[in-house]
């Protein structure tokens, strides 16, 4: 069963996409608030797969990718963002994220997402 990484500091986001990806069949390794223990956790845990936020305090989702990228060059992120974030959706893309889902989540294109890169 993959391994996922969810990484928002809005721990309802967080209990959303649980959800979402529980019911779609994967197993949800750990939590993460801000980029900071997003980094952490990834090194501790080794997910499949990570959702991250863009906008997040201490350390925001772009700065995270990059730093897990460096960490893990095959690491899969989709990045998760508000709307009228077209431009720091880019920035991720071309920082190595893999792809991007849009809040308020559809269960459907989470899934579609997640899928596509396990």
């Amino acid at each position: 069963m993959p391994k996922i990484l969810i990484t928002d500091d809005a721990a309802f986001m967080r209990m959303m996409l649980k959800d979402i990806l529980t019911q779609g069949g994967y197993e949800i390794v750990g939590e993460a608030a801000n980029g900071v223990e997003a980094c952490d956790l990834y090194k501790q845990l080794k997910p499949d797969l990570v959702t991250m936020d863009i906008t997040m305090p201490q350390m925001d989702g772009i700065t995270a990718l990059k730093e897990i990228m460096k960490e893990d060059p095959d690491a899969k992120v989709v990045m998760c963002s508000a709307m009228g974030q077209q431009a720091m959706v880019i920035e991720a893309i071309q920082s190595g994220a893999k792809d991007f889902i849009v809040k308020p989540f559809q269960a459907q294109r989470v899934l579609e997402a997640v899928k596509k890169l396990l």
